[in-house]
């Protein structure tokens, strides 16, 4: 047993040291220390032996599928060689895999109780999943085996530090249960750092979180905790609460989904299902009809998604901001589009889809200052949005003409008006103001002049191209807005009453 005091066996006691280090930290290297190790030999046949070398060599060139395919076939060949499992093992290990170490380890624990090395390999794992007496008891057997002095120092210092958690969730848990969660979240922080994969750890610190109002870091907690326990139902229904009450109706329904995969008789998880699934189904319905433009049908689907939810802000909130969109879209009433976008924006000052959706419903009402302001604001919270930047100048176009003559005011129409409702309010007001209604001279002049006016916006609003020009800020019968304007000789003069290129035929008809 020359080799004892060999080179050989000094730098394998150094790769030793350096791998308990760095122990919770990469595994793999626990890997690389094992290639060096050649320990009792058992009595195996070729194939397990053959199979076991070519292990290794796949293991040390980083090949850990094909690595473990062979130690699988080693341990086939010989379910009592702990060789095999422990190198198994230490591969699990470098993959992330401990929970499919731990069994291996414990599997050589059993073939050989003295295998300090297995042993302490498995006091850590199981520390870290906060399974602290297992722990302990580990580091105790792996003290009392006659261990390595680099084995005794870890052993000792883990077993100190097991018992400083010991104390740290005692102290986390009467703190929770006084309601001091800001002092127990603390406590947890400090056990998960090393128990990282301690489920009830993680999922009392969830519970800190809650109570605290920091649901982003409640859900870190739980979508931890769903995946390190199996069967973890609590904590998808927990999830899918949590998002549910965020407004997040899509991934409250992808969790609760997940609750019902592992028990679909769950009783929480079914019922909760049905809500979720139902609201889920109405926005995106609702939300398929505003593609489709379709506003009407789509204010009532969220109408009815107010009515399927009243209790959760989120959905209020988010119903009232998609039927202020309706609204300002459908272009009926302004009134009620106005006031249902301002009770969002009186909750979120700053919801830039409310502000550009009330600042339409106000250019329809022709309130342009209104407009402005919300264009602005918005502008302010989404600077690089094009629809925000066209709205605000056509405000501003548009107050800058109401300030000189607006031919849909003379009219007394809408700015959405049908050409049919523009004929109809000009030929009532053409009746009314015609210069034969008038005796007095000066009465006669003023209706002369206001007859000018509605034949004018007749002649603008119904002609498509004008009337667009005039929509864009252009008057067309305004020689200085046209800048010498193609569309008509308005040098000529505008006459309803003559003939010439300007002349109205009054017709009533």
């Amino acid at each position: 047993m020359t080799w004892l005091h060999s080179p050989e066996r000094k730098l394998w006691e150094c790769h030793v040291v350096f791998a308990h280090k760095i122990l919770s930290y990469a595994p793999f290297f626990l890997v690389l220390i094992d290639l060096q190790y050649d320990g009792v030999t058992c009595s195996q046949d070729g194939g397990v032996e053959n199979h076991l070398e070519m292990g290794k060599k796949l293991l040390a060139a980083g090949q850990l599928a094909d690595a473990l395919s062979h130690f699988h076939s080693a341990i086939d060949g010989d379910p009592k060689n702990y060789m095999a499992f422990y190198r198994r093992a230490t591969v699990y290990l470098a993959m992330g895999k401990s929970k499919s170490a731990l069994p291996d380890l414990s599997k050589v624990i059993e073939l050989k109780p003295d295998f300090t090395s297995a042993r302490l390999q498995r006091g850590n794992l199981l520390l870290k999943q906060g399974r602290l007496d297992e722990a302990e008891s580990d580091y105790k057997k792996v003290l009392k085996s006659n261990p390595s002095d680099t084995e005794e120092t870890e052993a000792q210092r883990q077993l100190r530090k097991s018992d400083e958690i010991q104390r740290m969730v005692t102290q986390a848990r009467a703190h929770f249960d006084v309601g001091d969660y800001v002092t127990a979240a603390a406590h947890l922080d400090l056990i998960i750092e090393t128990s990282v994969w301690d489920v009830t750890s993680r999922e009392l610190r969830a519970e800190c979180f809650i109570q605290m109002g920091e649901m982003g870091k409640a859900i870190s907690d739980l979508k931890a905790a769903s995946k390190l326990k199996s069967d973890n139902t609590k904590a998808f229904y927990q999830l899918s609460t949590i998002y549910y009450a965020l407004g997040d109706h899509e991934m409250s329904l992808t969790e609760v989904r997940e609750c019902l995969k592992l028990d679909p008789d769950h009783k929480q998880c079914y019922s909760h299902y049905k809500q979720v699934k139902k609201l889920n189904k109405q926005i995106q319905s609702a939300e398929e009809l505003i593609q489709q433009q379709r506003y009407g049908d789509a204010l009532s689907k969220y109408e009815s998604v107010m009515k399927t939810e009243p209790n959760v802000p989120k959905y209020s909130q988010h119903a009232k901001e998609r039927i202020c969109h309706c609204l300002a879209q459908e272009q009926q009433d302004m009134n009620r589009a106005i006031a249902v976008c301002s009770e969002v924006l009186a909750s979120d000052p700053h919801n830039v889809n409310a502000l550009k959706d009330r600042a339409e419903a106000y250019l329809l009402d022709e309130q342009y200052d209104e407009a402005i302001k919300d264009f602005e604001t918005a502008r302010d919270h989404s600077e690089n949005d094009r629809q925000i930047k066209e709205g605000l100048e056509k405000a501003q176009r548009l107050l800058k003409q109401s300030q000189k003559r607006d031919y849909y005011k003379i009219l007394g129409v809408k700015r959405n008006a049908q050409k049919k409702e523009i004929v109809k309010a000009y030929r009532k007001m053409a009746l009314q103001w015609h210069p034969d209604n008038f005796q007095d001279p000066e009465e006669k002049k003023k209706a002369e002049n206001k007859f000018i006016d509605i034949a004018r916006a007749k002649e603008v609003l119904t002609d498509p191209e004008m009337r667009q020009k005039f929509d864009h800020g252009e008057d067309p019968m305004d020689p200085e807005s046209q800048q010498g304007g193609h569309h008509q000789n308005f040098q000529g003069g505008f006459n309803p009453f003559g003939s010439g290129p300007f002349s109205f035929k009054f017709n009533f008809q």
